[in-house]
């Protein structure tokens, strides 16, 4: 029964995902060092639980969420779940952080970057991303300095490539969009991956940081696995004399989104504040 429960769940939930009618191909003609064909991602079903997984993305593409006009702030998000470069937790790092950012005012968008296993190709499409944002942002009513971008574990490294790489050029310009900056105005980081990579776990060599590096917002806990990440980047940007705000909980494992424990419920509280602060 609850196998059956699962599959109706994901079931509900890739209707849902196909029925999205603010829906954006980030690549109009062939996708940038692409091998494969274009194709809608298929769902990972190796794991039997209640978050829908994307197994490969060949076709990367953002989806839009809007808030009430009633809360409306002129901000956005582009938002990338994590998965560890190998799928997408699109659900619980994606769509339900799209949700609690529309609470909040925000226009969020999730985005489907290419996986498995293709980090420049993600960090591709993170900055085309960007770019098609930022050149729509009259359509979506946002203030172009003020869109900013939000990870989670891989998606998380993800986002603090975007925002230590901006000035790479890892693509062909396509259209217009791609004579905009693709550099985030703020970053936040949720239980990320990967960033401790250099010599005696130190910042990973490929973060290079400048004094246009975007303010960033980092929470982990210490017993996850991948904290030291945490630690490094906030060590590394402050040596650097740039704007962090670090908490680092006692416990709460990996991968809780908006889901789980007490750290699913602290994170999201602090980062509201420290929004406030830096949009103000």
């Amino acid at each position: 029964m609850k196998h059956l429960f699962t599959i109706f769940v994901m079931f509900l939930s890739i209707n849902s995902f196909a029925q999205k009618k603010d829906f954006i191909y980030l690549w109009p003609g062939k996708v940038p060092g692409e091998t494969k064909e274009k194709q809608e991602p298929p769902v990972d079903t190796t794991r039997k639980d209640d978050v829908l997984r994307f197994a490969e993305v060949t076709n990367p593409a953002i989806e839009v969420f809007l808030p009430d006009q009633a809360v409306k702030n002129g901000s956005a998000v582009i938002i990338c779940p994590g998965g560890g470069y190998r799928i997408l937790a699109y659900d619980l790092e994606g769509t339900e952080i799209a949700a609690w950012l529309n609470k909040l005012g925000f226009t969020a968008f999730v985005l489907q970057y290419r996986i498995p296993d293709k980090k420049e190709g993600a960090l591709q499409d993170v900055q085309r991303a960007m770019r098609v944002v930022r050149n729509d942002a009259k359509k979506w009513n946002v203030k172009p300095e003020k869109i900013g971008v939000m990870g989670f574990s891989a998606g998380a490294s993800l986002s603090a490539r975007a925002s230590t790489l901006f000035n790479k050029k890892t693509y062909s310009p396509v259209d217009k969009a791609d004579s905009l900056s693709c550099r985030p105005s703020f970053t936040m980081l949720i239980y990320p991956a990967y960033l401790d990579q250099g010599p005696n776990f130190t910042l990973t060599p490929e973060l290079q940081l400048s004094k246009e590096v975007p303010p960033m917002y980092i929470f982990q806990t210490a017993d996850d696995v991948y904290g030291n990440s945490s630690l490094v980047m906030a060590g590394a940007l402050r040596n650097a004399k740039l704007s962090v705000e670090l908490h680092f909980l006692p416990d709460g494992g990996h991968g809780y989104g908006l889901r789980r424990g007490i750290a699913s419920k602290t994170w999201p509280a602090l980062a509201e504040k420290w929004l406030e602060r830096i949009l103000q």
